[in-house]
């Protein structure tokens, strides 16, 4: 069975209790960490001095998600601070003429795995060849920006593609998906080829947060491929 990943975004926690939302979700993969400077999405939220924070309470390593323009000029130093994995835009790397290899071997320079994540609406097919250059693939399955979207099962052809492109090669590349992950939906992304879920609400608005995410865990584990 193939391993699966699950990784509580924080956007969904309480940040006046950033320490002890932490502490309940101690037996996830990672914690993902959405990082949005209101000009690549129309949403703000943390910036360095917080994500160090954050590195240094969390009892998991952190999966940084850049939603940042600009994302060479700036991704580097968030590996630096820590973090686990970095995963920036390829539209705003592509619109900052940043060289999307190159940013990626920078990342795995300063320690931390690299992601590169595309729109819903962006074509997989173009990063196929830049996989080698890769750590992660992040499909997102909402519009970046905020939490609490719908799940858009559109996307699941390009998850798919990916995994497609990933059979038969030794790349140790993980197969991430970003938004409206449940119960329902996760079981739907794992049969499609992903192994690494981002859920923010199902988790921290749970009862229970780390119930839910080995619940998560196990549906998609019995999807896995």
């Amino acid at each position: 069975m193939a391993s699966v990943r699950i990784n509580p975004s924080i956007l969904a926690a309480d940040f006046a209790r950033m320490a002890d939302e932490l502490a309940r979700i101690a037996n996830a993969d990672l914690v993902h960490v959405d990082v949005m400077d209101n000009h690549f999405v129309p949403n703000l939220t943390f910036g360095p001095q917080m994500v160090e924070r954050i590195a240094a309470t969390s009892p998991v390593p952190l999966d940084v998600h850049l939603m940042i323009d600009e994302p060479g000029r700036w991704a580097p130093g968030y590996a630096r601070l820590g973090a686990a994995s970095v995963t920036f835009h390829a539209e705003a790397a592509e619109a900052a003429g940043d060289d999307l290899a190159g940013l990626a071997g920078a990342l795995r320079a300063a320690g931390a795995r690299a992601g590169l994540a595309i729109n819903p609406g962006t074509p997989v097919e173009p990063y196929l060849d830049l996989l080698p250059a890769f750590d992660q693939l992040l499909v997102m399955t909402v519009e970046p920006g905020f939490g609490g979207q719908s799940f858009i099962a559109d996307v699941m052809p390009k998850v798919a593609t990916v995994r497609a492109a990933l059979q038969g090669t030794d790349l140790d590349v993980w197969l991430q998906v970003d938004g409206g992950v449940t119960r329902d939906t996760i079981a739907i992304a794992a049969d499609h080829g992903a192994d690494t879920f981002v859920a923010g609400s199902a988790v921290f608005r749970a009862a229970d947060p780390a119930a839910e995410i080995d619940a998560l865990r196990e549906i998609a584990s019995s999807h896995a491929h």
